[in-house]
């Protein structure tokens, strides 16, 4: 405790601290846990980058630690030899617009050009703009779909992928040599930006954004224009790009939710930001019953994913999920380019591990190689990254996860909630041309496959005593490999933490059981979680969904401390 109180008592002491921050610290001052909890640990820096609740400390994301982190990437890209040069973007979330201006002070004072949006903007805006702009790193500001009170800072390397572990690792050891005061160099913004080292990215890099978004399309648009849209941005970036491609696209029929139309950190109507939960989508789904539209879209606050809902034929709406769009998605790219001549030799699809095993019929019926990969999409960016260095980039034909991420091309490398909005139309209209829905689509793909239903379930582990929490039941299930879950046989078990499974290592358990189902446990690599992804195979959506059930109580079990 000594330790983490004078730490404390040095961050208050310092001349010229931000009010914010200040005003903080003096508020806590005598309570040892509030005290303990900013700084009984520095902000974990991983390949995600940063991602922490807003606040003073080392444990925090403010200014501070930012500029730390910044520093460290400025002292990484000096010593490399990448391209001096850095993209920028930020988000709605309160503070984005400061840490971005923070990350862009820092960059120019270590003499590398700071290229920034001048509004906030998506997150693959910000991996097109990478490329496009032949930076040596990109920096997004973002939490993604976390709840208000979270901020984060994402780093792209120059191939618009979100860092490798080995680049992160570098980056790490160099901030872990950084004081946060004493050895971050900072410009003068206005000066720097005078001088050419802080930049305005043009209008031109977004709107071929758009435009390479727009080039993704499948099919021959037949029908597209009648499709009559309910959309949300809840509150993030989302509404420009999308509203551009919908216009390039000719879909004129679209209603935004007035409620979160506009950017808003504190996401007033969705206290949780995240397409892939019904509490975010309530109020499309109450517009729905008053507009009726064919489809509702719903983008996260850094608009990399999209949700979905469509008529359910009883009047009211469906939502579907991020595995069922992946399917829905990746039998309508094959069906189409194969129909079209377009489906190149020896085409590339790629997934997930803890996403929906359901890709594998559907891949192997039109002869498509399926590689799965870690979670997170920067691993689905890495395999098209290798199949464009082989000169075979055009083999990728599309790449999904069951966070609802999704991304059809190369133009970007991180999932794209824009690309996801035109395959989502394209293959809505191409459906409606046929009298269905997508909800009659994943109908008959299950009646094709068999009925394949995923779940999940998220355990919170808060402050210092939740992260030996989890540790702890990790380390409990390694040593305590269960013979047998909710009743179902564990006929073979996966460690990824281990050599020999062709991924890289990850702290992550898979346990395959009788009847073709599985369980998976995963940390979040960006909150405070324990994640139980499971898997059911069934005659009828009712007969998985009973096992999922069963397998969702023997996972409460399973994360009792």
């Amino acid at each position: 405790m000594n330790n983490i109180n004078d730490l404390y008592n040095r961050w208050l002491a310092q001349p010229g601290l931000d009010d914010a921050v200040k005003a903080e610290l003096v508020s806590i001052a005598g309570d040892d846990a509030a005290v303990t909890d900013r700084f009984y640990r520095d902000l974990e820096f991983g390949t995600g980058g940063l991602r922490g609740v807003i606040g003073a400390g080392t444990n925090r994301m403010n200014l501070y630690t930012v500029r730390k982190a910044t520093q460290g990437l400025a002292d990484y890209l000096n010593a490399s030899g990448l391209p001096k040069k850095v993209a920028i973007a930020h988000d709605s979330r309160h503070n984005g617009a400061l840490f971005a201006r923070e990350t862009a002070r820092v960059l120019a004072a270590n003499g590398i050009t700071a290229c920034m949006y001048p509004r906030l903007e998506p997150t693959p805006a910000l991996s097109w703009a990478v490329r496009y702009l032949g930076c040596g790193a990109g920096v997004c500001v973002t939490a993604s779909h976390n709840p208000a009170k979270y901020n984060g800072y994402k780093v792209y390397g120059a191939d618009g992928c979100q860092i490798t572990l080995e680049a992160a690792e570098k980056i790490l050891a160099a901030i872990e040599k950084i004081d946060c005061f004493d050895d971050v160099r900072l410009a003068d913004f206005d000066a720097a930006a005078a001088a050419g080292r802080i930049v305005t990215i043009d209008e031109k890099c977004l709107d071929d954004f758009v435009q390479a978004v727009y080039d993704q399309r499948v099919g021959d648009g037949a029908g597209i224009d009648a499709l009559k849209l309910v959309y949300t941005p809840l509150n993030g970036t989302g509404l420009e790009c999308v509203k551009k491609l919908l216009a390039k696209l000719g879909v004129t029929h679209v209603t935004v939710v007035p409620e979160q139309e506009k950017p808003d950190g504190d996401f007033p109507t969705c206290p949780y930001p995240n397409p892939e939960i019904r509490e975010a989508m309530q109020k499309g789904l109450e517009l729905c019953d008053k507009v009726r539209p064919d489809l509702l879209l719903g983008t996260d606050p850094d608009c990399d994913r999209c949700g979905t809902a469509v008529p359910d034929g009883k009047g009211g709406y469906r939502l579907i999920t991020g595995n069922e769009m992946g399917i829905i998605l990746l039998d309508y790219i094959c069906r189409t380019r194969l129909a079209q001549g377009t489906m190149p030799a020896d085409p590339v699809a790629v997934t997930t591990i803890v996403s929906t095993d359901m890709a594998a019929p559907v891949a192997k019926k039109y002869g498509v190689e399926l590689r799965r990969t870690l979670t997170g999409f920067k691993f689905i960016g890495e395999q098209i990254g290798r199949l464009e260095a082989e000169g075979h980039l055009d083999r990728y034909i599309f790449g999904f996860e069951e966070s609802y991420g999704y991304l059809s091309g190369g133009h970007v490398r991180d999932k794209d909630a824009v690309n996801a909005t035109l395959l989502v139309c394209e293959a809505a209209a191409w459906y409606a041309q046929q009298g269905k829905t997508l909800l009659d689509a994943i109908e008959a793909l299950y009646k094709e496959f068999g009925c394949y239903r995923n779940a999940l379930c998220s355990f919170a582990f808060e402050g210092e005593s939740g992260m030996h929490t989890m540790q702890s039941l990790m380390k409990n299930l390694r040593a305590n490999a269960p013979a047998d879950i909710a009743g179902y046989k564990v006929e073979s078990a996966v460690d990824y933490n281990t050599d020999g499974t062709g991924l890289p290592r990850a702290n992550v358990l898979e346990y395959h059981l009788d009847g073709g189902h599985k369980l998976m446990v995963r940390p979040s690599g960006t909150e405070p979680k324990i994640k139980v992804y499971l898997s059911a195979v069934g005659d009828s959506e009712a007969a998985a969904d009973a096992v999922n059930a069963a397998l969702a109580k023997a996972a409460a079990d399973m994360m009792k401390a």
